[in-house]
């Protein structure tokens, strides 16, 4: 029996540890049939060091999201190896040490700022670098982390997941005639980089061990990874502007 993706071509962002969200949907896109490229910063050696763990060999691209040269470029290199695309992950987000951690009443708008770019509009940038090469349509995923709620230590990225999941919408709204959707997972906490970039991140993660009706394993980020390459696939082909749960469901519960 042939993969859910099989055929398809992805680019990828946000490989940078084995432990990564995007590390296991880059793997299970393979595993599912899917030719994939990467994308990395500031350290795309790291990825490619990463990407060797994965089944098959697949190219790693340089990729600032902030930089307009890199988005420029971005079609032709991807172009070149793949010649299209059906599908793009954005595993992005970043905030400055002054943005996390309880200082939200104090954080400098130059940092939430740098929040806001990497973290949500960036998702605009990556979409529109890519859309050259979707022309027969395909499937942009995001990541988010549930911004109906005010987290703690988690800050000014709580805003900026807020504007992804808007821009996510947005992004639907416009491109859905030419038959891209657009749609989010929103993933419990896990113990990637990203969260261990964000101080007292296991008195946010504590909440899940009373609250969530599903065990939350912190050390499993294949959850999410499937929920990623299942609104890749084919198996979601009137859903867009939505936001997809892998949370334990936590989320549907009060206290």
């Amino acid at each position: 029996m042939s993969g859910i993706l099989e055929g398809k071509r992805v680019l990828i962002s946000g490989v940078l540890m084995e432990s990564s969200i995007a590390f296991h949907a880059a793997k299970l896109a393979q595993e599912q049939g899917a030719e994939i490229i990467l994308t990395a910063f500031p350290r795309p050696t790291l990825t490619e060091r990463i990407a060797r763990k994965l089944p098959k060999p697949t190219k790693v691209i340089e990729l600032d999201v902030t930089n307009d040269e890199h988005l420029g470029r971005l079609a032709d290199i991807v172009g070149e190896e793949l010649g299209s695309l059906d599908g793009v992950v954005h595993s992005i987000g970043f905030a400055p040490q002054d943005a996390l951690g309880g200082n939200f009443l104090n954080t400098p708008f130059e940092s939430v700022a740098t929040a806001m770019h990497v973290s949500a509009y960036s998702l605009k940038s990556l979409t529109m670098a890519c859309l050259p090469l979707m022309q027969n349509g395909g499937s942009v995923v995001g990541l988010t982390f549930d911004a109906q709620y005010a987290w703690p230590q988690y800050d000014w990225m709580g805003p900026a997941k807020a504007a992804l999941e808007a821009t996510s919408r947005y992004i639907a709204r416009d491109l859905g005639k030419q038959n891209i959707r657009c749609n989010l997972i929103s993933a419990g906490p896990l113990g990637s980089m990203a969260a261990k970039s964000i101080p007292g991140f296991g008195e946010l993660a504590s909440v899940w061990d009373t609250r969530s009706p599903l065990e939350w394993d912190l050390k499993d980020p294949e959850p999410a990874g499937r929920g990623i390459v299942a609104l890749l696939s084919d198996w979601f082909p009137k859903t867009t502007g939505e936001i997809i749960h892998v949370d334990g469901g936590l989320h549907a519960i009060g206290a």
